[in-house]
């Protein structure tokens, strides 16, 4: 199954050479859509787009959508983070991916230059998830968000973990995904009902039994990664599987969703609200009670 995914650095020489050395034919390459910032781990502030209308700066939440940017420019779309936003390391432990060649170059003139996108020029909507790489930049996944190729009510899943995953939704038919493969799942009743297992050092390792909500008024993008970001850890540190998973949802109208919490999230959310509802008892009590008198008989 072909893949929504598309890694820009496999085709950015190419996009770049087109961009630079053929003025007369830029315009065949010019594009027109929106653009969804989201960040792999934590926040990313003070990002912008080239060509992008208005100069505000955006900032990528983590795992999660916010206002969309209207895009208007060549398919090789430039983000440029503010100076003084701060570099994001890639967390302990994860690979650092290698700057790419175009991007190395480019940046000698131009240092906020973070990252060097190549959108799908037949888009009209593309989700692009920043990944912590060397030296400040960032490592982008574009996923193709046009209704066409994941109309609404549907769950299309990613696998963008460095192994081959294994899903079977709805006791139906399992779908195998190798690294950077993607399949488009039928709820069933508002719901889709899974399976996940992954291939390490040749065997199946089965990982969960899960199930995940699909209203019939959103996309909804079931992502598998392999990370080790606090983002899916809990307190101690744990984290819940061997894979990590997030489901990006955005509404019909426009209206953007938070992403599901993982598991350490919902025990730390617990253990707040405890805290609170431990708190207002604490403070409807009276303040320095006085010891009622007692007379003698």
């Amino acid at each position: 199954m072909k893949s929504d995914i598309q890694l820009p650095a496999i085709s950015l020489a190419a996009l770049l050479l087109s961009c630079f050395t053929a003025p007369a034919q830029s315009a065949a390459n010019n594009v027109s859509m929106k653009v969804d910032l989201v960040a792999w781990g934590e926040s990313i502030p003070g990002l912008s787009l080239k060509s992008a209308k208005g100069s505000d700066s955006v900032t990528a939440l983590s795992f999660q959508y916010s206002k969309s940017i209207s895009y208007s420019g060549t398919a090789v779309m430039e983000i440029h983070q503010q100076s003084d936003a701060g570099s994001r390391a890639p967390a302990p432990g994860a690979d650092t991916p290698a700057i790419p060649t175009a991007l190395a170059e480019r940046r000698k003139k131009e240092p906020t230059l973070v990252a060097l996108v190549a959108l799908p020029v037949e888009s009209r909507h593309v989700t692009v998830l920043l990944a912590p790489a060397a030296a400040g930049t960032f490592q982008p996944y574009v996923i193709n968000d046009d209704p066409s190729k994941l109309p609404l009510g549907k769950l299309r899943i990613h696998n963008l973990s460095p192994f081959p995953i294994a899903m079977r939704c709805n006791n139906k038919a399992g779908v195998e995904l190798k690294p950077k493969g993607s399949a488009i799942i039928d709820p069933q009743n508002g719901e889709v009902i899974y399976e996940l297992a992954y291939q390490k050092d040749g065997e199946w390792i089965m990982q969960e039994n899960n199930l995940t909500p699909v209203r019939s008024d959103e996309q909804a993008q079931f992502v598998v990664l392999k990370s080790n970001e606090g983002f899916f850890s809990s307190q101690d540190g744990s984290k819940s599987g061997f894979l990590q998973k997030v489901v990006l949802r955005r509404y019909k109208d426009g209206v953007a969703a938070l992403p599901e919490l993982t598991a350490g999230e919902k025990a730390e959310l617990l253990e707040r609200m405890k805290r609170e509802e431990e708190q207002m008892e604490k403070d409807s009590m009276p303040k320095n009670p006085k010891t009622p008198k007692v007379k003698n008989p």
